[in-house]
C-alpha cells in the first residue's frame, strides 16, 4: 500500500505524526508537502495529493489542515477523488463503507495524534461495500461529467 499525504502550515505537525505513524506500520509514504509550519496555501498540497491518486502513485490520499474543510472542499474538484473529512474512527468507516472514499481528510487543530491514528487505521482496513452505495457512486460520477 502507498499513501500519499499533504498538508498545509496547520496540519503540518499532525501529518508528520501520521507519516512517522504509517512508516512504523511498513507502509510506503509519498510526502507531497508542505515540510514545515510556515504559513502556506492548502489548494497547492491539495492538489499534489490528488494528482498523485489520479495518476496511480498511490492508493490513497490523506490530507491535513487546521479543519479539514479546505483540503476537502479543493480535493474533492478533481474527478474521481472521493474526499472525506473524518473526525472520528467511525466517519471514517463510513466514508469507506459507504462512499468509496479515496482521501481521508483530518482536523490538525482539532484531533490529537491517537484518534488520528485510530481514524487512519480504520479508514485503511474498512473496505467498500458496494451494492446500493454503488450506485450512489454511479450517480456521483455522472454528475461530474
Amino acid at each position: 500500500m502507498k499513501i500519499s499525504i499533504g498538508s498545509d502550515h496547520a496540519g503540518f505537525e499532525l501529518k508528520e505524526h501520521v507519516k512517522k505513524y504509517l512508516e512504523s506500520k511498513g507502509i510506503e509514504v509519498v510526502d507531497e508537502g508542505t515540510y514545515s509550519s510556515d504559513s502556506v496555501d492548502y489548494p497547492i498540497f491539495a492538489g499534489k495529493v490528488v494528482k498523485d491518486l489520479q495518476n496511480k502513485m498511490a492508493d490513497y490520499g490523506i490530507l491535513i489542515c487546521g479543519t479539514g474543510l479546505g483540503m476537502s472542499i479543493t480535493a474533492n474538484k478533481f474527478k474521481n477523488i472521493y474526499a472525506a473529512l473524518c473526525l472520528y474512527p467511525t466517519m471514517a468507516k463510513y466514508a469507506r463503507m459507504h462512499n468509496n472514499a479515496n482521501v481521508l481528510v483530518m482536523a490538525g487543530r482539532l484531533m490529537g495524534p491517537t484518534l488520528a491514528e485510530e481514524t487512519v487505521d480504520t479508514f485503511l482496513s474498512t473496505n467498500f461495500e458496494g451494492g446500493r452505495h454503488q450506485r450512489r457512486i454511479d450517480e456521483i460520477k455522472e454528475i461530474e461529467k
